[in-house]
């Protein structure tokens, strides 16, 4: 089935994941079409006991009517029970599929740094998983009930069915009035209330460094600012959509009262069908062609919700197309090549790396060097695979480390990021990310790090929970653990960015020590650091200025080469003084 807005001709990945279910769809309006006879019994149970037993004062009629009714509206429930139930189901298999790919597509368009990479995307998949199953859906589905409603009503008399109709046109009136007056105003709702979520979640992420430094007056104010925003659209869209509902309301009342009268008024012209006992009838039926209108707009702002929702998901799929099975490949030796790397930011067309290449042998220990805003960084997330280039290749072994899938690759890959990130959880998962945790390998990478007593006087060790981000770890604990995880299951390819950017002179140590055992492991090592003491465990040197390769070779060889140039430099710079006074 298809909502207002919700689809059009184009096949879309949500609309064609519900439509794959069509069949449980038409079990639930199949429901709804008996749903609509059963809410006939009060009608016809008040009309049988005004026709019969008031007449026939037989108390064994009213006993069997009443025992029917009672039977129409225990079924009306059960069925009412089924449909919510058949809806709800389709619901969660949509989720089964999808909700692996939805995450997938967050956590790529994170590592992108695009739009969509926030928790925003599940509460979006929620919001049009409950809307599934909502009165809004059910509303549509009671509709064609309520046009057989509006034939026997044309049948029972022209006249009521005219005034029928125009109530139901009206109806629609107001449906597309709060369309047009509400759904602008709540989708700007919308965005704003997500602004202000994301500011605020952002704000508590950097709590420490807001109390510190006593941002939080400022802060509070800024997000009070979007949160006023918000609140304001969605009080006039709620302000609209409230007098629309009440007008709603007052048209469904006032045309079963009008049918009424006019259908008594008829009746006593003798022009109606049935006599006296058709003026309830008419007035019933009546005000059930306009009751799903009336629910529609009255659920209207779950509509534009989930319309908004749907949106917003169809753009996300859209811009990150399922990615096709790759071959499976044997694990890499640690052979890395970069070819011709050309890389601009993600949103950005200013390149941040201008033809990078050089090769790098397994076995082999890389510095990698430069001033800031170099392209370290960007160049460690392209060899790491998380980037693509805009053109030339990282390749591993002559494999395209991008597109190799990161499942079977993984486990040969060690990263540490420049910002170490830890999560909720003990030390032993942690380095084990998150898998099989293999005791001997943790507490062999642990000691290779230097973390053993450390970690023995944690309160329960290894089994020892670090909180989110490691909260309990000091900066210097956290990036070793972060260490031994990037070294855990003896990778073929380790990128360290700035290791040792929060050790101390032990922890110094002890990197340098796990760096030649990384050597003699036979893996392949690119370190970025300011800090020359790890120089001694380094093979070649690679040095970017501006984006480009300024020095590469060993590491002897390109440190002569710099010193001379310094050198040069220092005596160049005096001269040029003195020439300058002397021309002056």
């Amino acid at each position: 089935m298809s909502s207002p807005g919700f689809g059009g001709a184009t096949p879309t990945v949500i609309r064609d994941a519900f439509m794959a279910h069509a069949r449980a769809y038409r079990t639930a309006i199949y429901h709804s079409l008996v749903i609509g006879v059963l809410s006939l019994a009060s009608t016809v149970y008040m009309l049988e006991v005004y026709d019969r037993v008031v007449n026939s004062r037989s108390m064994m009629t009213l006993t069997m009517l009443t025992v029917a009714v009672v039977g129409s509206y225990i079924m009306m429930e059960m069925l009412e029970l089924v449909r919510h139930g058949v809806l709800s189901s389709i619901s969660v298999r949509v989720d089964k599929q999808l909700r692996e790919r939805l995450f997938d597509i967050t956590f790529e368009a994170r590592l992108r740094q695009q739009g969509g990479g926030s928790v925003q995307v599940f509460n979006d998949f929620k919001t049009l998983r409950d809307f599934m199953s909502s009165p809004a859906v059910t509303a549509m589905m009671d509709a064609p009930m309520a046009l057989v409603f509006l034939i026997i009503v044309f049948v029972m008399s022209p006249w009521l069915g005219v005034i029928a109709l125009f109530g139901a046109m009206v109806q629609v009136w107001v449906a597309l009035n709060t369309e047009s007056n509400t759904m602008p105003v709540l989708t700007k709702a919308n965005r704003a209330a997500i602004d202000a979520q994301n500011y605020a979640s952002g704000t508590l992420r950097n709590a420490q460094v807001i109390e510190a430094m006593g941002m939080m007056g400022n802060v509070h104010g800024k997000w009070m600012d979007k949160q006023r925003n918000f609140l304001v659209l969605q009080a006039q869209a709620s302000d609209t959509a409230g007098t629309n509902s009440a007008i709603s309301k007052f048209i469904q009342s006032m045309q079963g009262s009008l049918l009424l009268g006019i259908a008594c008024w008829l009746t006593l012209k003798g022009q109606m069908l049935g006599g006296g006992g058709m003026m309830i009838v008419a007035s019933t039926l009546g005000g059930k062609v306009l009751t799903p209108l009336a629910q529609l707009v009255a659920q209207w702002r779950s509509v534009v919700n989930a319309r908004d929702a749907y949106q917003r998901l169809e753009s996300l799929l859209g811009h990150f197309p399922p990615k096709e099975d790759s071959m499976s490949l044997p694990p890499p030796t640690g052979l890395l090549t970069v070819e011709g790397v050309v890389v601009a930011p993600p949103g950005s067309q200013v390149p941040i790396l201008k033809g990078v290449s050089f090769g790098i042998n397994p076995g082999e220990c890389v510095v990698l060097i430069g001033p800031s805003a170099s392209g370290k960084t960007t160049l460690a997330r392209v060899m790491m695979g998380l980037w693509q280039a805009n053109s030339g290749k990282v390749r591993l072994d002559g494999a395209d480390v991008f597109t190799w899938n990161k499942t079977e690759l993984g486990p040969h890959m060690g990263y540490l990021p420049q910002t170490v990130e830890l999560f909720d959880g003990t030390v032993a998962e942690n380095i084990a990310r998150f898998g099989d945790v293999d005791r001997a390998e943790v507490e062999r990478v642990i000691s290779q790090v230097g973390l053993k007593e450390t970690i023995a006087a944690l309160p329960f060790g290894l089994d020892t929970r670090i909180g989110e981000d490691g909260a309990m770890l000091s900066g210097g604990q956290r990036q070793r653990v972060a260490l031994a995880r990037a070294i855990y299951g003896a990778p073929r390819l380790l990128v360290l960015d700035e290791p040792n950017s929060s050790m101390d002179e032990a922890g110094e140590l002890a990197l340098m020590d796990t760096l030649r055992q990384l050597k003699a492991q036979g893996a392949t090592v690119v370190l970025i650091t300011h800090r020359t003491s790890v120089l001694p465990a380094a093979d070649k040197v690679l040095m970017l200025r501006d984006g480009l390769v300024a020095a590469f070779g060993p590491r002897d060889e390109v440190l002569a080469a710099l010193r001379n140039a310094q050198t040069r430099q220092q005596v160049a710079t005096p001269n040029a003084l003195q020439n300058t006074g002397a021309a002056a």
